[in-house]
């Protein structure tokens, strides 16, 4: 087992030091049979499997093979929610859990290992942001899904990278101030595309923070008609190199639908897998997170994420251990914003009006 130690800055808060275990590569008769293994104890069990776009990618396709889900996070709760199975066993990060056990009380959700967390979630502890809020309270708190089941339980909304923008516009033009948290680049991004008046938590993630605008000038160079595409978690310097800015969805999206087939791609490395998978016949490079001389904190790979392993999956499967536990009092006031973004999505991809759904509200 692999021990990384991660450095960050994140001063709204004294937690700048985390560490990340990263399970050993099982040899390539221990990964068969960890996979056949897990496929039977998710039948055995009455469990499914939802991993993210960033664990390894024998998550990522051992989840579809089993009738699982490959997506964002709050995609995989979703998902989780709605299928028949009474254990969900996420491959992600803690708040990740947490959202599908919101979602999904009645549940056991299960993860790989209950130490996989996130710098955005790390850096926003609940009473910091609380006192930020109190401190604002003419102001509707947005939270981005990327923080504890605490933070979304203190917030008015909680949005996705996918559909922030239209949330906020809609915050914006129903006259509200927005206190925006935790990652200050999405929530500058969303500020700057919108114009709305909003004050930020100043977060951000380890590993779209490294993503350098002159190292990536310089890459577009060498490889001439290239595409860029960003997540907005990105610098802004970064963010204005690109020929498309997105989600982890809206990346996929831009990688399929692009006039192009060479891309350069600044989000976590583990977009890869699914990016190849989906466009064999295109070329992805990955964007570069340090500059000439500089030490690289993240190398485009979330620690955390790198936490998820086939073992450990098998483990918790058969054993139960790990199961996420959310304050059953904090569950339904974590729930309503989250159920308020479900509702304006759901509206804005019928075509059906959403001012009615933007009910005037100031800090929870």
């Amino acid at each position: 087992m692999t021990v990384i130690d991660v450095e960050y800055e994140q001063p709204a808060c004294s937690t700048r030091h985390a560490w990340a275990r990263v399970p050993v590569e099982p040899s390539p008769s221990e990964r068969v049979s960890l996979k056949e293994k897990i496929a039977r104890l998710l039948k055995e069990k009455n469990a499914v499997m939802v991993s993210h776009y960033y664990v390894h990618p024998d998550l990522q396709d051992l989840a579809e093979a089993t009738g699982g889900l490959v997506s964002d996070s709050l995609e995989m709760a979703r998902f989780g929610r709605d299928h028949a199975a009474q254990t969900l066993v996420v491959s992600g990060v803690r708040f990740m859990g947490e959202t599908a056990k919101i979602l999904s009380p009645e549940k056991r959700v299960l993860m790989p290992d209950l130490d996989a967390t996130c710098s955005l979630d790390l850096g926003c502890p609940i009473a910091e942001f609380s006192a930020f809020c109190d401190a604002h309270l003419d102001r509707t708190v947005v939270v981005y899904a990327n923080t504890s089941a605490a933070v979304k339980a203190r917030a008015d909304w909680v949005v996705t990278s996918s559909c922030a923008l239209d949330i906020v516009r809609a915050l914006k033009d129903a006259g509200q101030k927005i206190l925006w948290a935790p990652d200050k680049h999405l929530g500058s991004y969303i500020q700057r595309e919108t114009g709305a008046d909003m004050v930020f938590w100043q977060g951000a993630c380890i590993v779209h923070d490294e993503f350098k605008a002159f190292e990536l000038q310089a890459l577009k160079a060498e490889n001439p008609g290239a595409k860029v595409l960003v997540h907005p978690e990105s610098p802004a310097d970064v963010v204005a190199l690109a020929d498309a800015v997105g989600s982890t969805s809206g990346i996929l999206k831009a990688a399929q639908t692009m006039d192009a087939t060479l891309f350069i791609v600044a989000t976590d490395s583990g977009m890869l897998h699914k990016l190849r998978t989906l466009n064999p016949g295109k070329t992805f490079v990955e964007a570069p997170t340090a500059g000439n001389s500089a030490t690289c904190k993240s190398c485009a790979q979330c620690p955390w994420m790198a936490m998820n392993g086939l073992a450990d999956v098998a483990r918790v499967l058969e054993t139960g251990a790990n199961a996420i536990a959310v304050d059953a009092a904090i569950i339904p006031r974590a729930r309503l914003p989250i159920d308020r973004m479900l509702a304006f999505t759901a509206a804005l991809k019928n075509g059906q009006p959403v001012g009615g759904l933007i009910p005037h509200l100031g800090a929870a």
